[in-house]
């Protein structure tokens, strides 16, 4: 999904009514949708209620925080949109992610959209968060919250930080499990590793990781960490967490065996400046 400029996206606005006087836009546009959950957790952070959501439910339990509002609409699936229903919804902008492999064409002809480019290689997650922040919130009004909400995640990282180095920290190692004999771990490219580099903590799990910043392997490979304090993502399926706790492989990994399992609620590992404060939050309290 192409990028839409500062200059089209007034264009559009002024077609339709939402511009003022001297091409600064209204303080909230009405109409804005989100394909996905990282671009409506961001439009979320900057004080604007979507009109409508990729997949809400899932949003509810993967993301969590911030949560949509209540009369917020749900698109269907996030690779998957109901375009019958964005039609009706005639929304003056539609937001989505980069890498969802969805025809621009099928949202281009129907409204403005912009482009959350994260994970295209260009910079690090959390510098593109930060970035595509600052440039939502000017397109939307937003300009004075965008700032803020990018200082008070800084200032929320530092103070987690403040309270990992009051005692000596093991290496970590972050995963989610979706059954019980493979995990996603996290490493160098995710949100997350950056949110740990600034934590100043070391990641235990230093293999190659594909574009989206993560591994998929085998449980049995934790034994690469040792004794690094593995942390678990919610949420796990009852199910699986019922035969993870009757694995074998998993009670013989040494993290296990020393007790240095955390699991820390709901943090969209993909998301943006939101989810890097709650993860920093639940990590420094793990």
């Amino acid at each position: 999904m192409a990028a839409l400029t500062r200059r089209q996206y007034l264009a559009g606005l002024a077609a339709t009514g939402l511009a003022l006087p001297g091409g600064m836009a209204r303080a909230a546009p009405a109409r804005v949708v989100c394909l996905e959950w990282t671009s409506a957790e961001i439009v979320v952070s900057l004080g604007l209620s979507p009109l409508a959501v990729g997949d809400t439910r899932g949003y509810g339990d993967w993301v969590q925080g911030p949560a949509l509002p209540q009369a917020t609409i749900d698109l269907g699936s996030r690779s998957e949109p109901n375009l019958e229903l964005l039609r009706e919804l005639r929304p003056d902008l539609i937001v989505g992610a980069y890498g969802y492999g969805l025809d621009e064409n099928s949202f281009t002809r129907l409204a403005p959209t912009f482009n959350v480019p994260f994970y295209s290689g260009k910079a690090p997650p959390y510098a593109q968060a930060q970035q595509v922040t600052l440039q939502l919130g000017d397109m939307l009004g937003r300009r004075t919250e965008a700032g803020n909400l990018v200082g008070r995640i800084e200032a929320s990282i530092a103070q987690a930080r403040a309270k990992l180095e009051r005692a000596v920290q093991k290496p970590v190692c972050v995963v989610s499990m979706f059954d019980d004999r493979h995990v996603r771990v996290y490493g160098a490219g995710s949100l997350l590793q950056d949110v740990l580099d600034r934590l100043g903590l070391v990641n235990a799990w230093t293999t190659a990781t594909n574009e989206w910043g993560f591994s998929t392997v085998g449980i049995e490979e934790l034994v690469a960490v040792g004794e690094a304090q593995l942390i678990s993502l919610d949420p796990i399926p009852p199910h699986i967490r019922i035969r993870i706790a009757r694995s074998s492989l998993w009670a013989n990994l040494p993290c296990v065996r020393n007790g240095q399992v955390r699991t820390i609620p709901p943090v969209w590992p993909f998301g943006g400046l939101t989810a890097a404060a709650r993860f920093a939050e639940f990590v420094a309290a793990a």
